[in-house]
């Protein structure tokens, strides 16, 4: 098959896949996504093959939802690839991007070797901020059983991966531990540009969540 075909059928596959999840990473969010990768990858002159391929398939095994195992999603991609004959090379450079994409928390690095992986996780980055990361971490807590918010409970900017993943923290909370500092991580001036409207978003929802939670507004 050529490109536009692999692509038209990673799309199929990954639409019955996750439609109808319900904690934020569904399949709409991977077409988010994906807008996102290929509006940054025109400017930055990324690979647009392999930005596709790896923002199509960047969730198709979240280590959320299979017991923190980082090497689900990987493996499930690589298996599709093989069956769509892609060649050994973009396989192996989509995977990478899917194996390194997620933040692992804020006193970790978050390096991506190529410009196809830095435009895919500048992407979904900008997708977990915004109004539309307001939505999704709320989403997100709710699926969990998770408090909304919880005054006694303070933030941590945790200093490993396996502390951030086993975190149960109120939703609030994430955003200091991670969604607020997103705008600062983006690897590309495109990206960075999107991301400060979106950042100022979060941060005006705070205000005026405290102060409706504390009865002055």
């Amino acid at each position: 098959m050529n490109s536009v075909s692999i692509v038209a059928a990673t799309e199929e596959y990954v639409q019955k896949k996750l439609s109808g999840e319900g904690s934020g990473h569904d399949w709409w969010h991977v077409l988010r996504v994906c807008n996102n990768a290929r509006t940054i990858a025109k400017k930055e002159n990324a690979d647009l093959f392999v930005v596709d391929l790896a923002a199509l398939l960047h969730d198709i095994g979240d280590h959320k939802f299979h017991n923190g195992d980082e090497t689900v999603g990987p493996r499930l991609a690589r298996e599709w690839l093989e069956q769509q004959q892609v060649e050994e090379k973009t396989i192996e450079h989509v995977c990478s991007i899917i194996r390194d994409l997620s933040f692992k928390g804020a006193g970790t690095s978050s390096d991506m070797p190529t410009l196809e992986g830095k435009v895919v996780q500048d992407a979904d980055r900008l997708d977990a901020i915004g109004a539309m990361g307001i939505a999704r971490a709320f989403a997100y807590g709710g699926h969990k059983n998770r408090e909304m918010y919880n005054p006694s409970i303070k933030p941590v900017l945790h200093d490993s991966f396996e502390a951030y993943k086993s975190s149960t923290a109120p939703t609030i909370n994430h955003f200091y531990e991670k969604l607020l500092l997103l705008k600062d991580r983006m690897h590309t001036e495109t990206a960075r540009q999107m991301a400060a409207q979106r950042h100022q978003y979060m941060v005006d929802f705070l205000n005026q969540f405290y102060a409706e939670w504390n009865g002055e507004r």
